[in-house]
């Protein structure tokens, strides 16, 4: 993820808010931030049968249910919008277990298929750069001043806090500062 001038590039980031966890779950909020700093961010209105809800995760991502039927987008729009926005590239998550379900689940319900990739951010990341994500992230969420836990917000952490941890990583050492 380095270019030829020895600049980071910026994966694009796909992070879902859900319904709770667990087999009955839902995508509820799709937020990206693509490699060329675009965002997009929807909450998903519900199926009928997708009727699992946690009240543990509302209180987290702060979205009522009635939020969700009165504003959400319609399935099959937000796959629409996500297969125009993403089409032919490669999109990390940082929870790729629970993140790639709801992506099956949101094209199934659209009958319809991704033109994406997803792929877990690990894929991507040094076992350096992971042995500093999470004071990285830290950071990270503060410099941003990021309050809320939502899709689009998380997706922009993730994405600095991959570049910030690579430039950390990868920062030549000064070998001038130590003298004998």
């Amino acid at each position: 993820m380095i270019n030829s001038n020895n600049q980071f590039n910026f994966p694009t980031i796909l992070d879902f808010e859900a319904s709770g966890f667990g087999g009955e779950s839902y995508p509820i909020e799709v937020g990206v931030v693509a490699t060329s700093g675009q965002r997009y961010c929807t909450l998903i209105r519900p199926q009928r049968d997708w009727v699992h809800w946690s009240n543990e995760a509302s209180r987290i991502h702060q979205i009522s249910r009635t939020s969700l039927v009165q504003f959400g987008k319609d399935v099959a729009d937000v796959c629409h919008d996500l297969n125009e926005l993403l089409k032919g590239s490669t999109v990390y998550s940082d929870a790729w277990t629970h993140d790639n379900g709801w992506l099956i689940r949101l094209y199934h319900a659209a009958a319809m298929a991704p033109t994406f990739k997803l792929s877990p951010i690990e894929s991507i990341a040094t076992e350096e750069q992971l042995s500093v994500w999470d004071d990285t992230k830290i950071r990270v969420q503060r410099n941003l001043g990021v309050l809320r836990h939502r899709a689009s917000s998380d997706a922009l952490i993730i994405q600095q806090t991959f570049v910030e941890s690579r430039r950390l990583v990868e920062a030549p050492v000064n070998s001038a500062s130590h003298v004998g």
